[in-house]
């Protein structure tokens, strides 16, 4: 009987179930941001890159210590009824008077967040805060990342009102942990943006319009799988977890197009282009002086077990 429970146990953990891009991918996003960086910011991203690179999951890190995280990462624009995207307030005061502070909240406010991090970026390159720049630049990575991807537009995030749960940390942890070694990521230089509020929401809109890609193609595709032939079981650590299998991963992929890789690069170039609009509007500080100091890593408080999130399945 004990061997029989432990076996469902292992069964239901089932690591993609947790999503947010995975570690991996907002990491490799982040650090790859700072190759398209110009000369006049690239030394200073540079010599700060594992910095970059490892605090690009810390807002994920955030959501179960810090009461209002959770919202930042998302979306559910369809909430607000059928092509809502495309009508939403761009700007947050606008948002604010016309639907209240409370639900805009309850339902995500991932693309206004965006563009205020990026504001309190800017201010950072002003005072020519290493520390604050440096914290600002890899958070604000991390959110870019998280408004270019399908199912953090949605109130189906998890695919758990069409029967599909599981398939957020299916597209957006397990097809890069899987091919992303195989992906094309290097992209252009940073340019600069006129307005990244609506920058951020095109990126939203841009996102939501390849979701019912991503929904129906993974339904169209588990008609053709058994669940002996979908799914497969890893070695995470001690756990054997259940994931998606290789060979389902790479069909769904192969379905899709390349849109994960697509949406990856689309997030690389964003990162780099608010970076390099933050640095611009401040005035184009010389970086230089700024080198050479012993940044530390940021120190996140304990979990909470009073926070509550919207959504407890995901980072």
């Amino acid at each position: 009987m004990k061997r029989i429970l432990f076996f469902l146990i292992i069964f239901l953990i089932d690591f993609q179930s947790f999503g947010y891009w995975g570690f991996y991918a907002h990491k490799k996003i982040n650090q790859l941001a700072v190759f398209s960086l110009p000369y006049e910011m690239l030394g200073f991203y540079k010599e700060n890159i594992l910095y970059i690179t490892e605090n690009a999951v810390n807002p994920d890190k955030r959501r179960y210590a810090i009461k209002g995280e959770a919202e930042k990462h998302y979306i559910d624009a369809d909430i607000y009824g059928d092509s809502a995207i495309h009508k939403l307030p761009r700007y947050w005061k606008q948002a604010v008077e016309l639907i209240g502070e409370d639900s805009l909240r309850k339902y995500g406010i991932a693309p206004w967040n965006v563009d205020q991090v990026k504001q309190s970026l800017t201010e950072a390159f002003k005072d020519k805060n290493a520390e604050a720049i440096l914290r600002l630049s890899a958070d604000l990575g991390h959110y870019i990342g998280d408004i270019n991807v399908p199912l953090h537009t949605t109130e189906n995030y998890n695919g758990q009102l069409t029967d599909q749960y599981g398939i957020h940390g299916f597209w957006e942890s397990r097809i890069p942990e899987l091919l992303a070694e195989d992906f094309e990521l290097f992209v252009g230089k940073a340019y600069y943006i006129e307005n990244t509020q609506l920058a951020a929401w095109q990126a939203v809109i841009y996102a939501h319009a390849a979701l019912d890609s991503v929904l129906t193609f993974e339904k169209t595709l588990s008609q053709k799988f058994n669940s002996d032939k979908k799914y497969s079981f890893e070695e995470r650590g001690s756990i054997n977890t259940r994931v998606y299998s290789k060979e389902f991963t790479m069909a769904y992929n192969d379905l899709l197009a390349g849109q994960v890789e697509r949406q990856m690069k689309r997030s690389i170039i964003m990162v780099a282009s608010f970076w390099f609009t933050a640095w611009v509007d401040a005035g184009q500080p010389n970086l230089s002086s700024l080198s050479h100091q012993k940044i530390p890593f940021e120190q996140l408080p304990p979990t909470s077990p009073n926070i509550k999130q919207n959504r407890t399945h995901e980072h």
